[in-house]
């Protein structure tokens, strides 16, 4: 690229009177509101000064390829008048960043004579200075023909460059703020169109509802949903949506899918028909090119009992009770593809078991080395958090998505089979720390408080945090073999007079039949946790878990004052 070429240097012999032309010109452009009407009057100013027939102001249009003329005075109104970037006086001013002195402009090979031609104005003379900023030169101002019938000289080019420089400002300041503006407005509407996708979803369930779920936009809007709502005959219906795209037009067609869907699945209609009606209703307006992967379903809270269809979503994974996962792949194409097409239903029991729903959101998440998550991953991160009571362990899998990096909407949905609605049991503490002796302290001292919300008498309660802790000890000591980074979780809960606890580990699975008490004339410390467990509880059980652990299970009656029916997470 060839370099541009060094302007000469400016005269100091500049006409005593052009200070204050300076000065006015630079303090209307300063202080205008108007920056349109300012132009127009600082190029009156110029024209004024260098006593010229008439002059012009053109911006770069980048968009357009071309010199669009933004204020102009004089016999011929050239306003919005176009030219290509790399024509003309003024497109050479430009493109060289250079003013330019013409003083026989028909001898001149870049004269374009087409204003002239269609006016009858006649250009003799031009004198044209380029508006140069930090980021480049954004358009030139323009003087054509001195009123005496004289030439431009180098005064008159000198005093040119000289207003073009806070007229350059001006301009440069004119836009920055005009993109601000527009930001800001910008900004408002995709605050007015996240809150309308956010009254869309459906409100928090507290309590016993089997389901939750959450919504995590990438961006300001997202373009995944999701819903759920009673149907007479009392299940549940709920859907999952992920759109195509992003920006406006995928936000736009979210609300859309999600309305449509809503309406709908609210005639109790199968899943399988309720997708089908979804996909030719979009497939008659959706754009070319986009389409919805989306899941549509009912939970039977009495049967347990869920039955869904799935439009090219993410596989779900029924995740049982010992940390089996099961997955369903999509049977059905996404929505807005194809007009009548079928959706193949698919169905399980939540006995014992949950129900994991997510975006690909969830799957592309990426760690450290670039690689994402996938399938496999989500179900490993589901198994670490199986002891937890469901609000906590779906927030947990949220933050353990969030230590990665996410890079699309992120979507999860939790239906959980034995929820307090399906049975009666209350969750009381869900904690989980690592296998260290230096971690049991806190541990004892979190199932004390536990405890003692509920109403156990104290001796009781000494007794109970007595045995999990020697249970505890005997995990870190023999099944880890020593104090490492492993996790142990601690599940407590009631049901009707029972008190229910659960220890999880992750260590290599122990062999129930091996587990003995000792004695107690056996002279020595330590083995005093399973005596404790034998002694104190009606019932306990050690079972491997599939695909690593142990699961410790131990239940004890309660003949106590009552249970407050609370859930308590720490």
């Amino acid at each position: 690229m060839q370099p541009l070429p060094v302007p000469p240097p400016l005269r100091t012999d500049l006409p005593a009177d052009f200070l204050p032309v300076l000065a006015e010109v630079s303090q209307q452009l300063a202080v205008s509101v108007d920056l349109q009407r300012t132009l127009s009057e600082s190029v009156a100013y110029i024209t004024e000064y260098l006593k010229a027939e008439a002059a012009a102001v053109f911006l770069v249009d980048r968009v357009h390829g071309a010199l669009e003329c933004r204020a102009c005075v004089g016999p011929v109104d050239i306003q919005g008048l176009r030219i290509p970037l790399d024509q003309g006086i003024v497109g050479r001013a430009v493109s060289q960043n250079a003013c330019q002195m013409v003083r026989d402009a028909h001898r001149d090979p870049d004269f374009a004579g087409k204003v002239d031609a269609a006016t009858g104005f006649v250009t003799r003379s031009v004198l044209c200075a380029p508006l140069a900023t930090a980021q480049g030169v954004i358009g030139a101002i323009e003087v054509i023909n001195k009123r005496d019938g004289g030439l431009f000289d180098d005064v008159d080019r000198d005093a040119l460059r000289l207003l073009a420089a806070p007229t350059a400002l001006a301009l440069n300041i004119a836009r920055m703020a005009g993109e601000l503006v527009e930001q800001n407005r910008i900004k408002r509407e995709l605050g007015m169109a996240r809150r309308l996708q956010r009254s869309l979803l459906p409100r928090r369930r507290r309590g016993d509802f089997p389901i939750r779920a959450l919504n995590l936009p990438a961006r300001e809007i997202s373009g995944d949903f999701f819903d759920f709502f009673e149907l007479p005959d009392g299940r549940i219906a709920f859907t999952l949506g992920d759109v195509a795209g992003k920006g406006l037009d995928a936000a736009f067609l979210m609300v859309r899918c999600a309305s449509l869907l809503r309406w709908a699945g609210k005639e109790g209609l199968r899943p399988s028909d309720w997708l089908a009606r979804a996909n030719d209703e979009l497939g008659e307006a959706i754009a070319p090119g986009m389409f919805v992967c989306a899941v549509a379903g009912q939970f039977d809270p009495a049967s347990k009992r869920v039955v869904w269809a799935n439009a090219g979503f993410p596989p779900l994974l029924r995740v049982d009770a010992d940390g089996g996962i099961e997955q369903f792949e999509a049977e059905g194409p996404p929505l807005g593809i194809l007009r009548r097409m079928e959706f193949p239903e698919q169905s399980t029991v939540l006995d014992r078991a949950s129900l994991y729903l997510f975006s690909d959101g969830v799957t592309d998440v990426r760690h450290p080395d670039g690689s994402t998550l996938g399938v496999d991953g989500v179900c490993d991160a589901i198994r670490t958090l199986g002891a937890m009571a469901p609000e906590p362990r779906l927030r947990a899998l949220v933050r353990r998505l969030r230590r990665l990096t996410v890079t699309d909407d992120t979507t999860l949905m939790l239906i959980e089979g034995d929820t307090p609605l399906a049975s009666r049991e209350t969750v009381l503490l869900s904690i989980a720390f690592p296998a260290q002796p230096q971690e049991l302290g806190a541990m004892r001292h979190s199932l004390a408080a536990a405890l003692a919300r509920t109403g156990v008498e104290a001796v009781l309660r000494q007794s109970l945090v007595l045995a999990v802790d020697e249970a505890c000890a005997n995990i870190i000591r023999h099944a880890y073999g020593g104090a490492c980074d492993q996790r142990i979780e601690l599940r407590l809960a009631r049901e009707a007079d029972e008190l229910r606890f659960e220890l999880r580990d992750y260590a290599p699975c122990v062999d129930p039949g091996t587990l003995k008490p000792r004695s107690l004339d056996e002279c020595r410390p330590g083995g005093l946790g399973i005596h404790f467990i034998d002694t104190l509880m009606d019932r306990w059980s050690l079972d491997p878990v599939p695909g690593g652990g142990n699961r410790l299970r131990m239940v004890k009656r309660l003949i106590t004052r009552g249970i407050p029916d609370e859930t308590v997470q720490h």
